[in-house]
């Protein structure tokens, strides 16, 4: 076994014994590929539906408009194209959907399973965008990769969680945002190159290229083994106790399983979109393209932001487990505040709807101001949307837990995807005022009411932050029985610890 042992403590005193091992490390590497294929499908549509040849074959109503140029139509909105944002959203709504079933795959079969699942219909989808003839087997191809992106974003995040020691579960859960953000700067830079390929067939290789991350992850999905988690909650103990021992390098394995056995007992008694991340990663180009840039500009620009976005992501990686997620999350609250504003203020002053007055100077600002936003999220909403749900809830509620967490995702993504270029058309600069006020409410949100989850066993999660904290304490039913106990009151009652049949002895 490879790595130096550490401990962590329990709520109970008592610790945790772990080894960083090569199976985990391995296992977290083929596990979070899933987010690499996510990352690219976020990056391939806003290039390819930047390029003429792509548009003009299935959407030609916005070729025509981009053809003719601001002097017929709005800078603003010569993509508002409600068949174009459905093949970008189209993909958010069927994942939304998958995520339902996901649910009940990843708790009945396990994780392993569900990221199998999910790399299939990644394969199929890839088939069916390469090859499309007409919008209809282009929407169809984005169906099934929505369905691959729904069973993969149920299940590796929790693979992730379940299967990292604690100290270093942070940082090994973020391996799959990491992913996500190098699937979309390898979106980025396939998508610069394509471009340049004549006859026009650029665009399918660009779509072609996602059955790369897609056959990685079935592949991986196919290595991995299954968390401990997974198989306690299914009832098969002698294969949970011994997958724990070797994940964890150690025969010292009984108090982190005896807390899994604890879990599994009761099991059978966000706002991240709101920031504005994905529709700029899913429309880049495009969103370069309005500003005035060309079509290699744009894609080079996008390429840029792409790799500001990766670079961000591994700070995450270094960082999460040392200063931990608030001190994150409110720090980068203020740099997306600070860039969007000023990226709203340079839009008004500079570009009109039939003019554009954006300078070298200026637009060079722009990217910087889009890069300042983009870091910012990369190292905190980005990987922490993922990582703080998938390690707070309780064995008994984890696989609905992060099929709500999910949903929500998925659904402000098809939302935000369907209406920004409508958004972008009618609200103009003010699009950008519209996600700083988010960024400003989700802020004050992590300032009061999320509690710091940093190194907190995942097991241990309920009782050491949510029944502590100042608001959340309230909706916990201990709490509650702990208020009545020690008030000596029942319904407003003097009591004695025994009537209305409550006995403290028999308090589980």
């Amino acid at each position: 076994m490879a790595g130096g042992g550490f401990a962590t403590a329990t709520a109970n005193g008592v610790e945790f014994e772990a080894k960083i091992t090569p199976i985990v490390i391995i296992s977290c590497i083929m596990a979070a590929t899933g987010g690499l294929m996510f990352g690219y499908d976020v990056g391939v549509s806003g290039g390819v539906t930047s390029m003429p040849d792509f548009l003009k074959k299935f959407f030609p109503v916005v070729h025509r408009k981009v053809e003719a140029g601001a002097d017929k139509n709005s800078n603003y909105c010569k993509y508002d194209n409600q068949g174009l944002q459905l093949f970008t959203s189209s993909l958010y709504l069927a994942g939304l959907t998958a995520t339902f079933f996901a649910s009940y795959t990843t708790r009945t079969l396990g994780r392993r399973p569900t990221m199998l699942i999910a790399g299939v219909f990644f394969i199929i989808g890839v088939v069916l965008n390469a090859a499309a003839q007409d919008l209809a087997m282009l929407i169809a191809g984005r169906i099934l990769l929505g369905c691959g992106v729904g069973f993969a974003n149920q299940a590796v995040p929790l693979f992730l969680s379940e299967i990292a020691p604690t100290k270093i579960r942070g940082g090994l859960n973020i391996l799959f945002q990491l992913n996500v953000t190098i699937g979309i700067l390898f979106a980025n830079l396939v998508n610069y190159g394509t471009a340049k390929i004549k006859g026009g067939w650029g665009w399918r290789l660009s779509l072609g290229l996602a059955g790369v991350p897609a056959l990685l992850l079935t592949v991986g999905a196919l290595l991995v083994t299954e968390t401990p988690n997974s198989l306690v909650e299914r009832g098969r103990l002698d294969e949970g106790k011994a997958v724990l021992r070797r994940i964890r390098g150690t025969d010292n394995v009984e108090p982190e399983f005896a807390d899994l056995l604890e879990a599994s007992r009761l099991a059978k008694e966000i706002f991240q979109q709101c920031t504005g991340i994905n529709a700029i990663m899913f429309y880049a180009p495009v969103l370069f393209s309005t500003l005035g840039f060309g079509n290699d500009a744009a894609l080079y620009s996008a390429v840029v932001t792409g790799a500001v976005n990766v670079l961000s992501t591994v700070v995450s990686i270094y960082s999460v487990d040392k200063v931990g997620r608030r001190v994150l999350l409110l720090e980068a609250g203020v740099q997306m505040f600070f860039s969007q504003v000023v990226i709203a203020i340079i839009l008004g002053i500079k570009v009109t709807d039939h003019s554009q007055n954006l300078s070298k100077g200026f637009a060079i600002l722009v990217v910087v101001m889009i890069c300042t936003y983009v870091a910012a999220f990369a190292w905190s909403w980005g990987p922490l949307g993922w990582l703080i749900p998938s390690e707070t809830f309780p064995l008994e509620t984890r696989s609905a837990g992060q099929s709500v967490t999910v949903c929500v995702n998925l659904l402000f993504t098809f939302i935000i995807a369907q209406a920004f270029l409508s958004m972008l058309c009618h609200f103009k600069f003010g699009i950008f005022i519209f996600f700083s006020a988010w960024v400003l409410v989700m802020s004050f949100f992590v300032m009061f009411l999320l509690p710091e989850t940093k190194n907190i066993p995942i097991e241990e999660m309920t009782e050491r932050v949510w029944k502590k904290h100042w608001f959340w304490a309230r909706f916990m039913d201990d709490h509650h029985d702990d208020q009545v106990f020690a008030s000596g009151h029942v319904n407003g009652k003097k009591s004695n610890g025994k009537s209305n049949g409550f006995d403290p002895s028999t308090r589980l």
